[in-house]
């Protein structure tokens, strides 16, 4: 991804150019709402990239989310810049917009479809997921169409059970599909750094010093 000095490309654009390079290109798609982006994401995404040995990961800021109708949500623009301002040193990240420019509503196997569209026939993609949303996983839409699609990488959480057997009778062949992701533990949760800001508490360090100022220059957050 180029600094913010200079325009960012298109991540269609930059995943041909990628694939040109590399006989099988293999991208990681994270999304969320990204209100505000922390830096719990970013060890996600980059450990994720290493232990994958992925070439691409993409943020991908959701639009509105079945699952959370009735939330207070932030701007998309403002939770899009907020995410472009988080992952700008890192080459390998970049930004899908996938969710946030389509009309909703905004389902998950929807997205994955979208970026899979724009990959190549032998292009692997990886769908990053919490522990928690892989327990939930027959209750979301077309499951069956995403594990398909998209393997699924579960970071592992010591406080989550999963009934393997429920999960594989729910979705046969799902566990051929996952990959469980080991990483430090970080609690950080988006919700906790709003409440936050809210109450005039600092976020240094939870979230990057350019997502800082953003929030900060935008007064987000304070109501």
């Amino acid at each position: 991804m180029e600094r913010l000095s200079s325009p960012s490309p298109h991540p269609a654009q930059t995943l041909r150019e990628a694939a040109l390079r590399d006989s099988v290109l293999r991208v990681g798609v994270l999304g969320g709402s990204f209100d505000p982006p922390h830096v719990g994401h970013l060890i996600l995404a980059e450990e994720a990239r290493d232990q994958l040995g992925l070439d691409r990961v993409l943020f991908a800021p959701a639009g509105r989310q079945p699952l959370k109708q009735g939330q207070p949500v932030t701007a998309a623009e403002d939770r899009v810049r907020m995410t472009e301002l988080a992952i700008a040193d890192n080459a390998s990240f970049a930004l899908s917009r996938g969710d946030v420019d389509r009309p909703g509503p905004h389902y998950t196997v929807d997205l994955i479809a979208i970026i899979a569209a724009q990959l190549p026939p032998d292009a692997e993609l990886y769908f990053l997921m919490g522990f928690d949303s892989l327990r939930d996983l027959p209750k979301w839409r077309q499951p069956e169409k995403l594990i398909r699609i998209a393997r699924l990488v579960a970071l592992t959480r010591p406080d989550i059970a999963i009934d393997w057997e429920a999960l594989e009778k729910a979705l046969p062949g799902v566990r051929e599909r996952i990959r469980l992701l080991d990483m430090p533990e970080l609690e950080i949760a988006s919700r906790d750094l709003r409440e936050r800001v809210r109450t005039g508490r600092s976020i240094r360090y939870m979230v990057t010093d350019t997502v800082r100022a953003y929030i900060e220059e935008k007064g987000l957050y304070r109501k």
